[in-house]
């Protein structure tokens, strides 16, 4: 008897493993891995880039390499854990939110900030190690979107979106600058400005497929407060904006160029005929949305094979 006892109270292989898992989900959740891992893209971008302009090779910048990927994910991961203490109030409102573990009290506010926090310093100590001044952007990229966006415009403007797209355009320079320290060079400026731009028709996209939930928060988005014939129009007006920013590309290459070029005109076709053609908003805006992740992988992707190939075979 009492070795059955002692049979029943142990715990089964699969349920150490069920809460493992569910362990590692809440940690997921909290720094948001799925934006770590989108805005390292643009990051190996910005490094791969820097290291082909700057005549350098694979070899030499491994440590350089390593430091800022890790310290990039770190300082992101941070970002995403401090939002999230910020907005339980309102993430608790939205359905999409509603399972983020600071609002179902899996990581406290208190856990989560100190999570946030430890990996702030930690992640800018392992930038510094690559170049003082990836440090400082990602210091600053963490600061842009916590205290101007999260705390600041969030809440009060539909302009929200714009000052925020700045903190997010920030991965490419971390890795730019571990590398190198001429941040004004037509190249990595490419990179930068045409992030900012993107984010504006991707995030405006997401904004129109989630309205009824920023409605509900009372969240200033763009189609909440002005409706859906404006939000078209600015979401063409950064299309544009975004075409005319592919020719930064062309002291590049001429290729990555077209690339650029040719992604965002297609995206620019896509937004007008889409909107005259369905009246499906919603169905409109996730096209949008998808394209807009088609758009940005391709072309950073293509930026990052371009530089890489430039390195291993010192095409200078």
């Amino acid at each position: 008897m009492e070795q059955n006892l002692k049979t029943e109270h142990k715990p089964l292989a699969s349920e150490k493993t069920r809460g493992k898992s569910s362990r590692s989900s809440i940690l997921a959740q909290t720094v948001k891995t799925g934006i770590i891992k989108s805005n390292l893209i643009p990051m190996w971008a910005g490094l791969t880039l820097g290291m082909y302009k700057n005549k350098m090779t694979f070899v030499d910048n491994i440590p350089e390499i390593i430091f800022s990927t890790i310290g990039s994910a770190l300082v992101i991961g941070a970002a995403g854990a401090f939002n999230n203490v910020y907005d339980r109030d309102i993430d608790a409102i939205m359905p999409r939110t509603q399972s983020r573990p600071t609002v179902t009290g899996e990581m406290s506010a208190k856990s989560t900030l100190s999570l946030a926090v430890v990996m702030l310093i930690i992640g800018v100590a392992v930038l510094a190690l690559a170049s003082p001044l990836a440090a400082a952007f990602g210091l600053l990229g963490v600061f842009l979107y916590v205290v101007p966006y999260t705390m600041w415009t969030k809440r009060r403007t539909i302009y929200n979106t714009e000052i925020g797209s700045i903190s997010g355009a920030v991965p490419p320079l971390i890795g730019w600058s571990a590398v190198s320290t001429d941040i004004t060079h037509p190249a990595i400026l490419g990179l930068f400005f045409v992030m900012v731009i993107w984010q504006m028709p991707h995030f405006y996209a997401i904004a129109i497929r989630k309205r009824v939930d920023y409605e509900a928060a009372s969240v200033p988005m763009l189609p909440v407060i002005k409706g859906m014939r404006r939000t078209y129009y600015q979401t063409n007006f950064y299309l544009i904006l975004l075409i005319l920013s592919s020719f930064l590309f062309g002291s590049l290459s001429v290729g990555i160029m077209l690339v650029a070029l040719i992604l965002s005109v297609a995206w620019l076709v896509m937004s007008i005929y889409g909107y005259h053609s369905n009246t499906d908003q919603v169905k409109w805006a996730t096209k949008m949305f998808v394209f807009s992740l088609f758009h940005m992988t391709i072309l950073f992707s293509t930026v990052i094979v371009y530089s890489l190939v430039g390195v291993i075979f010192k095409l200078y």
